[in-house]
């Protein structure tokens, strides 16, 4: 099987069986987002979902969160990974995004990665799921997936996987390509016991597939 093969299987088969894949973290608008996302690092989306309600309360925009005290910040997501950083990171980008970009979050990649907190990752999800930029955010599942099926080939980077997702993916379906490989490697395609027996994709699979002839 080619390269362009396996990706033409890839898209067929979500596309018709996730069509309308989208991120799990809880948003009502891109500050809520942004927020979401910088807390989601090296945490579950699950945990940021329960923690953003409360902090939306006492945060409800950035400029109130640009104002805010550090102690209080950290009060709201100290059950989050790495609240000390992550207090900085929000409040941070709270301010850039007030005394630079007069309170409205950028739609631009190059911008995004200014801001306190939003390393290329954290951009490309901004970018991709509020403003449909044609970008891939890389995080564990996408980078672990990915190498696994057989996508990417030898990448030893996020930007390395990135790269070689966005070669071969169209334009169009490059935001919805993240949350499928992101939702695949959550449920299905996990890290240590992959559930090849209800895996759609197995037929394209090179882990599936030298599996199978290890039995053998």
């Amino acid at each position: 099987m080619t390269k362009n093969e396996r990706f033409q299987r890839f898209i067929a088969y979500f596309s018709e069986h996730m069509p309308e894949a989208a991120t799990e973290l809880e948003y009502r608008e891109p500050y809520e987002l942004v927020v979401a996302t910088i807390l989601s690092a090296q945490c579950t989306d699950k945990r940021v979902n329960m923690l953003t309600p409360a902090f939306f309360d006492k945060f409800p925009d950035v400029r109130s969160l640009a104002q805010a005290k550090e102690e209080d910040v950290f009060g709201l997501i100290r059950s989050c990974s790495y609240p000390n950083n992550k207090t900085k990171n929000l409040i941070g980008m709270a301010k850039a995004l007030v005394n630079d970009f007069g309170g409205v979050v950028p739609d631009s990649v190059e911008a995004l990665q200014t801001i306190p907190g939003i390393g290329r990752k954290t951009a490309n999800v901004i970018a991709s799921v509020i403003f449909s930029k044609p970008v891939l955010a890389v995080d564990t599942h996408v980078f672990r997936v990915a190498a696994r099926v057989g996508l990417s080939t030898n990448a030893r980077t996020p930007l390395q996987t990135e790269l070689q997702l966005t070669r071969h993916i169209p334009q169009d379906k490059i935001p919805l390509a993240h949350h499928w490989l992101i939702l695949h490697g959550r449920y299905v395609c996990q890290a240590r016991k992959p559930k090849c027996e209800i895996c759609g994709i197995s037929g394209i699979c090179e882990h599936f597939r030298k599996s199978v002839n290890n039995k053998r």
